[in-house]
């Protein structure tokens, strides 16, 4: 067999195991942890609906980051996000929330925004204090398209059709003499 096909061989061969690995080691960890991390997840969900329902945009932001300031770990820091994206759909509107926040597709824009909040918050950037505001973002954006697709919506009178403009008139009959 030549030495091409062996290391060839020898190196799919381990992909092999390692994928297998990583199947039973995921498995494992769904198994051992997943119920914990669900119930977790919807006390997390819960939290974040009460408090929006008692505070505006601004509150939940304010909340959100002072739950990620006392995280301690990833696990906490996706419940915090799930927090604040819970909170925000369900808190009142603080005017001028959205103004400076930019769209998700515009990543280097974006990027400075986050780096610029996380400064403005007093939050580290080791604890990937960025996910926060990609939250904000998200709603942000989410609410500015639900308020242009209602602009058509009977929320507001609408004008009233504009009567159609009256048929033309007949023409004239032709006698036979005007040819």
């Amino acid at each position: 067999m030549a030495t091409w096909l062996k290391v060839v061989l020898i190196i799919g061969g381990l992909v092999v195991v390692l994928i297998l690995v990583t199947v039973v080691a995921g498995v494992y960890m769904v198994k051992r942890y997943g119920p914990g991390m669900v119930e977790a997840g919807k006390q997390t969900f819960a939290e974040g609906q009460e408090y929006g329902e008692r505070t505006d945009n601004e509150g939940c932001l304010n909340e959100a980051v002072a739950r990620h300031n006392r995280s301690d770990g990833f696990g906490d820091m996706i419940k915090t996000n799930l927090f604040l994206k819970v909170c925000l759909e369900r808190s009142r509107p603080t005017p001028g929330f959205c103004d400076s926040v930019p769209r998700q597709t515009e990543f280097i824009k974006g990027a400075q925004w986050q780096l610029q909040q996380c400064g403005r918050y007093n939050l580290t950037t080791e604890k990937q204090c960025g996910q926060l505001f990609q939250q904000m973002q998200q709603f942000c954006e989410v609410r500015q398209g639900n308020m242009n697709s209602n602009a058509g919506t009977n929320d507001w009178p609408q004008p009233a059709p504009a009567e159609p403009p009256p048929p033309p008139r007949p023409l004239a009959p032709r006698h036979p003499s005007n040819r």
